[in-house]
């Protein structure tokens, strides 16, 4: 998707991208982490980054959610929603009633067009579901440790003064067609099972705007005002056609010119052991904070067996990384557009492609320099004497980082990474073997230490760059 011969280009990644007033939950997960890696490689390679995490703040939700809180309480019970999971229990009744009864139905929609009108009182009430749902959103990203902050914020309703001009450079365009009322695009690619064309919807009979309508307001945000060379769209496989048709239209009428690429990275579903997306044993969408309080909680005592010498502190502070990493790396180490099995033992393994395997090799190199660096004065520029095969297998192996890194740019795919993390892991578990540092000649064992030197920075950075923090000890 990204050529190595590709000057610094700027990159806008848009991911995570939640729908707020409920709590993130494993749906959010693999575009989450995804995003965040891709976006930390493309770094590396000296492109220009731009994070966008356009939750989803607007729309129907909001104006079901003002609804209920002015039917039931006048706007007091505001107050009352200390946390998200009240807030979550205040949607779910919210959205029984606006199921159930038209009425509060259209007065749903009513404040919604109160909402898009801006309305001060309406507004306020709207903010405070906002903050509460983007402190549960940030709590996560820190506890994944995801680099999304409040500065990469450009949430939909940022789009909301622009879409009458969208729908006006649609209008000049000569794109649109009336269809029930309704403000439609069709483009002859598109053709539904039925031999007829499919629609676009940027306007509903009622004069409410829709997804397509927003992205093609952001679209021409990130490509005229940010400038973006590339905008990539780091969104589940379901949304393939969608993401078509909204980038056929923006093409068609020229709201970014060619020169801007527009890239969907799709990814697969997490599955359950049932081969259905992973839910809970009732049918709920597990959520991700219990997600990760289980990947801590297992890896706790995981670590426990192994170090049982470890204080309390010191072995929850690993036992917190080794769990979100296993978690991590189970996702990232998958081919990207495939579907996956989720599975606790496996990702939580010392023995294969896992990050505690890998963790574990690095703390292992770490522990082996500090051993060695201080008693042998050595310093990882020093590869004076190659001899062994072992040697030479493991420096190539290193020097191949850059390679693997425009390979991964080029498909947008961490797993390619995470191959080579393991494949150079047990490259120097080999290395070790056959390669003894402290019974060496002076020059074999200063070389043998700086070569394990090089093979921990590279462990190191190849974790950062997948967002997974390295242990110097485990």
């Amino acid at each position: 998707m990204i050529s190595p011969a590709s000057p610094s280009l700027r990159v806008v990644v848009d991911y995570s991208s939640p729908n707020l007033a409920k709590e993130m939950h494993v749906g959010h997960l693999r575009g989450t982490i995804i995003g965040d890696s891709i976006s930390r490689i493309l770094e590396r390679k000296n492109h220009e980054v731009i994070r966008q995490n356009h939750v989803g703040d607007w729309g129907t939700q909001f104006g079901m959610l003002i609804a209920y809180l002015r039917e039931i309480t006048n706007g007091d019970r505001a107050d009352s929603i200390n946390d998200l999971s009240d807030l979550e229990n205040f949607y779910r009744e919210a959205k029984h009633r606006f199921d159930q009864d038209k009425a509060f139905a259209d007065e749903s929609r009513r404040c919604v067009v109160k909402l898009q009108a801006e309305d001060p009182e309406y507004m306020a009430l709207w903010a405070r579901f906002i903050d509460k749902s983007l402190d549960h959103c940030h709590a996560l990203y820190k506890r994944l440790g995801v680099a999304l902050n409040r500065s990469h914020l450009k949430p939909e309703s940022a789009y909301n003064n622009a879409l009458g001009k969208t729908i006006d450079d649609l209008e000049t365009a000569k794109l649109l067609s009336l269809s029930n009322g309704a403000k439609c695009i069709f483009l002859p690619e598109f053709i539904g099972k039925n031999k007829e064309p499919l629609p676009v919807i940027v306007q509903k009979s009622d004069g409410g705007f829709l997804y397509a309508t927003t992205d093609l307001a952001a679209i021409d945000y990130r490509a005229n005002t940010l400038r973006a060379d590339q905008v990539l769209y780091v969104v589940d496989a379901r949304q393939t056609l969608h993401f078509q048709q909204v980038f056929a239209v923006a093409a068609t009428a020229k709201i970014k010119c060619e020169r801007v690429s527009l890239i969907h990275v799709p990814y697969g579903t997490m599955m359950g052991s049932d081969g259905k997306p992973f839910k809970t044993r009732s049918g709920d969408l597990v959520k991700l904070t219990e997600l990760i309080d289980e990947a801590e909680s297992r890896a706790l005592d995981l670590v426990t067996e192994k170090n049982p010498e470890l204080d309390d502190t010191e072995r929850g502070n690993i036992a917190n990384v080794v769990g979100v990493a296993a978690v991590k790396y189970a996702d990232l180490s998958k081919n990207r557009t495939s579907d996956y099995v989720f599975n606790w033992e496996t990702m939580l393994s010392f023995d294969g492609n896992t990050a505690p395997y890998l963790l574990y090799a690095y703390a292992r190199i770490q522990s082996l320099i500090l051993k060695y660096e201080k008693q042998f004065d050595c310093n990882d520029n020093e590869i004076i004497s190659i001899s062994l095969y072992e040697e030479r297998s493991l420096l190539i192996k290193i020097q191949q980082l850059d390679e693997i890194l425009d390979n991964v740019s080029r498909e947008l795919a961490p797993n390619i990474l995470c191959n080579y993390l393991y494949e150079l892991a047990g490259i120097f578990m080999s290395f070790y073997e056959a390669c003894p540092i402290l019974n060496a000649e002076a020059d074999q064992r200063r070389t043998r230490l700086a070569i394990a030197m090089l093979t921990a920075e590279t462990l190191k950075q190849g974790l950062e760059m997948l967002g997974i923090k390295p242990l110097n000890k485990m």
